[in-house]
């Protein structure tokens, strides 16, 4: 089946950019889906309010160029008393854009350096951050609702590739670079670092919690594929099968899944808690063996993504497609064209996927299903129980193996 487009933000070009091209590899929503934001190529971020970007879509089809008037808001100063007012703004962040990620607070959550006793920022419960991963190794974290800058983090030596936040509020932030580590960012404590996290041998490409903030993935070159436990910034295990670089990877609502995405032209959905690889989403047919996967081909899967249903997984590959697949069918339910795409990410409400390609966005509406009730009940099991606590469960084989959704 085709998916039906919802539309599309085209970013304004010059003749320069036709020459050079443009690459938006990072595309993201915030945590309550008030916003949109997607690198533009170079140096500029674009944050868009998501409802009107939407309704705008309704009004006047699918096209929409990046600076419309019809969307055109005002700004707003924060003293305004507006401040959480959505509207948009252009950032020019001085160097050539990686990776995104929004952060929101929660004041309840302390930060972890409890000594610290001043702090040049009070986070609120408003509080809508964006870092943003540069080329020259440089993290910027911005005031959504204001665009001004908050804070400037320069421990990385290369291209920052990736950030995730926690989910649990505490704007603990997590940076995947090429210098091959993984840090760990305190911006409650001022952007302080409080962990570099070693192991990868060669470039780190992506990095993702899980939902219950306790489990960080990370995905990098030469097959890697770690999961590390963030309470004690140790490494859990080692995750290996992948035939060449992982460049993606996201965990299911329930945190019972993991999916990677590799250059071997496979997504590999895994049982994190036990290192088994439970599905294998294909990209090129017949699969490719081991010595030819670890190749160049023009089957990379570059990006993957959960939807929030947590039966469906889209990925992104160089073959020109977009794919969703459900969790237990071998192949795709809807698939969609898309010329060199990059990045792809779910709505907050799932409603749609937005994929980045040569600095615009693409927007798509993913299969909508009911869900079982079966399926409602194992992840509401799954939040709370990881997969050993469930073998223990005294419940019948049959119903171990689908809530361990070996069936």
């Amino acid at each position: 089946a085709r998916s039906r487009t919802v539309g599309e933000l085209l970013a304004p070009t010059s003749p320069f950019d036709k020459k050079c091209g443009r690459e938006n590899w990072t595309v993201a929503f915030a945590p309550d889906g008030s916003y949109l934001a997607w690198s533009q190529g170079h140096r500029i971020v674009k944050l868009v309010p998501w409802a009107q970007c939407l309704s705008n879509f309704l009004l006047h089809g699918t096209k929409n160029g990046a600076n419309p008037a019809s969307t055109r808001l005002p700004r707003q100063s924060s003293e305004s008393g507006q401040k959480n007012k959505p509207c948009e703004h252009v950032i020019d962040c001085g160097d050539i854009v990686w990776s995104l990620a929004f952060g929101s607070s929660v004041p309840e959550k302390q930060s972890r350096c409890v000594n610290i006793e001043w702090h040049r920022f009070k986070f609120g419960q408003d509080q809508l951050l964006l870092a943003t991963g540069l080329n020259n190794g440089r993290i910027k974290i911005w005031d959504v609702y204001t665009g001004k800058l908050l804070l400037n983090l320069m421990d990385h030596t290369e291209v920052v590739r990736d950030l995730t936040f926690a989910p649990d509020g505490s704007l603990i932030l997590v940076s995947a670079s090429r210098d091959k580590t993984l840090r760990v960012w305190d911006l409650k404590d001022d952007g302080n670092m409080m962990k570099v996290l070693r192991g990868h041998q060669n470039w780190v490409y992506g990095c993702a919690f899980s939902p219950d903030s306790s489990i960080l993935c990370s995905v990098g070159a030469s097959k890697a594929v770690f999961l590390w436990d963030m309470d004690k910034y140790s490494m859990l295990r080692k995750l290996e099968g992948h035939h060449n670089d992982v460049v993606a990877c996201e965990f299911s609502p329930d945190g019972a899944l993991l999916a990677t995405a590799s250059y071997d032209t496979r997504v590999y959905v895994w049982d994190p808690h036990i290192g088994v690889i439970l599905m294998e989403f294909g990209h090129l047919f017949p699969a490719p063996t081991p010595i030819f996967a670890g190749g160049a081909n023009d089957r990379w899967v570059r990006s993957v993504s959960f939807s929030h249903d947590g039966l469906h997984v889209a990925s992104l590959a160089d073959d020109k497609m977009v794919r969703f697949w459900r969790i237990d069918e071998e192949y795709p339910v809807q698939v969609a064209p898309l010329n060199n795409g990059l990045c792809c990410t779910f709505s907050t409400d799932g409603s749609v996927l937005a994929a980045g390609q040569d600095g615009s966005v693409h927007f798509w509406a993913p299969p909508r299903q009911v869900a079982s009730l079966q399926h409602l009940c194992r992840m509401a099991i799954r939040r709370v129980m990881p997969t050993t606590h469930v073998r223990n469960l005294p419940i019948p084989s049959k119903v171990v193996e689908f809530l361990c959704y070996q069936i």
